[in-house]
């Protein structure tokens, strides 16, 4: 029999256990695997945390480059980069296009398009203001010059992460795009991924993963030249790599295991709802929690997961994640489903209830929202246009979800007329000399009530 809990929230001991679960899965990167820990030990010789290891593993990376690079991929991975190379060449990838189903590649072409689309029309345009007292106030946007992708290849092969990094990075203008996968058959030996690569125009794909891929992309090797932004998902590893990196780098966030809240009543069928939660529960480890009102539906819901469970491929793992890291939570009613899932602050928030529309509008704090019956997590995850890239861990209360803007870079421009610079002297000149700054309100003073400079006049903003 499933053991997910089934949790009430309208007591206070129910809140309590609520609250423990959520902060077992967070990206504080503290937690290691026996299996882990035993590597890790072979591997440097003590048990170290795994935020020590990814100091160790990013700080040799800048140091020695592709020779770290090397040692790891043996000692961690097993794979001999120096014999077999770091970067897949361009003909591997065209030879996994060329043999991949061609309904694959229809279907990475029409979710492409849709992804163009959808973060073409959301891209920042630069904004001008002519402003009245006399200068030209503009609000510009370039886009990064080069970033780095991590692609995840442990467990499964992840083709729609590439899409959903690669593709808003090119509709923002990118010009230059790295992927980083284990050399692992679900990462970069998997054809479908690498076939991907190709189709979207990707040609540097290189067979690193982990904490030394994050480094080489963040630092840049002799092979690897290094990247302004680095985003994607990946293991506890690859999170603790790009918050050491940060400052070297952007980064797009540090994300932890996957999650989501589903809101639902006897509108939509307990299959229905048992689904999504499985969905979710497969990334494994990965948090899925029910919020309902109607005490039937928990009892349907759990019997249906269990029916689920039954013929799914990765039945082990998502029931461990149901048992351990899941919930069914009773509510008082739909005003405690709001304020709980803001404390939350999920990744994903699936709304399948009467009058889900007024519930999301009230709600603040989610990474992504599917609003209704027909609006399953999956055509997120997948195919609709929003990247999956997304706030884990309750940030989705300052964080936001990969788009095509995360791979801009704005900057501002001024330019003022004589006219315009004399109108603001006095406020300038004022706090220059409150701050104790006499060059700066020098720096306008010498301008003001003089001619023209040589050269003669410019055409004035605006004009």
């Amino acid at each position: 029999m499933l053991a997910i809990p089934i949790l009430n929230a309208r007591q206070s001991d129910g809140l309590a256990a609520l609250d423990n679960l959520r902060r077992r899965l967070t990206p504080q990167g503290e937690i290691i695997s026996p299996q882990s820990r035993a590597l890790t030990e072979r591997v440097f010789g003590e048990p170290l945390s795994p935020r020590a290891v990814v100091q160790r593993i990013c700080d040799d990376v800048r140091e020695r480059g592709d020779a770290a690079l090397e040692y790891y991929s043996v000692e961690l991975d097993r794979y001999d980069l120096a014999r077999h190379g770091l970067r897949v060449p361009v003909n591997e990838l065209a030879a996994a296009h060329a043999a991949v189903n061609p309904r694959l590649l229809q279907v990475v072409r029409r979710i492409r398009d849709r992804i163009a689309a959808y973060q073409s029309a959301i891209l920042h345009h630069d904004v001008v203001v002519n402003a009245p007292w006399g200068a030209r106030l503009t609000h510009r946007y370039r886009p990064l010059a080069r970033a780095g992708l991590c692609v995840p290849g442990g467990a499964a092969a992840y083709p729609s992460t590439v899409l959903m990094t690669a593709v808003p990075a090119q509709a923002a203008g990118v010009s230059s795009l790295a992927v980083v996968a284990p050399p692992t058959p679900f990462g970069a030996f998997n054809r479908e991924l690498l076939a991907t690569c190709h189709e979207l125009g990707i040609t540097e794909v290189y067979r690193i993963g982990g904490a030394q891929g994050v480094a080489a992309l963040a630092y840049g090797t002799a092979t690897v030249p290094a990247v302004d932004k680095i985003v994607g998902p990946g293991n506890q590893f690859v999170a603790l790599a790009k918050k050491y990196v940060y400052g070297q780098v952007a980064i797009d966030s540090i994300a932890g295991p996957s999650e989501v809240v589903v809101i639902a009543d006897r509108s939509v069928p307990a299959a229905w709802v048992a689904a999504d939660l499985i969905a979710q529960a497969e990334h494994s480890p990965a948090s899925a929690l029910l919020l309902t009102w109607d005490d039937q539906l928990v009892a349907d819901v759990h019997r249906e997961l269990e029916h689920q469970l039954a013929t799914l491929v990765r039945s082990d793992l998502t029931r461990s994640s149901l048992e351990e890291y899941s919930a069914l939570v009773r509510v008082q009613d739909p005003d405690q489903a709001v304020q709980l899932t803001d404390e939350i602050a999920p990744e994903h928030l699936h709304i399948q209830c009467r009058d889900a529309d007024g519930l999301a509008n009230r709600i603040r704090n989610a990474g992504a929202t599917f609003v209704g019956p027909f609006s399953p997590v999956a055509v997120g995850d997948y195919a609709a246009g929003p990247s999956h890239v997304l706030p884990t861990g309750g940030t989705a209360r300052w964080a936001a979800g990969l788009s095509s803007n995360d791979f801009l870079r704005s900057s501002s421009l001024l330019e003022l007329e004589q006219s315009g610079l004399e109108a603001i002297a006095e406020d300038v000149t004022m706090l220059a000399e409150v701050e104790g700054l006499t060059g700066h309100a020098q720096s306008v003073t010498c301008r003001v009530g003089t001619a023209q400079p040589p050269g003669g006049s410019r055409q004035p903003p605006g004009g």
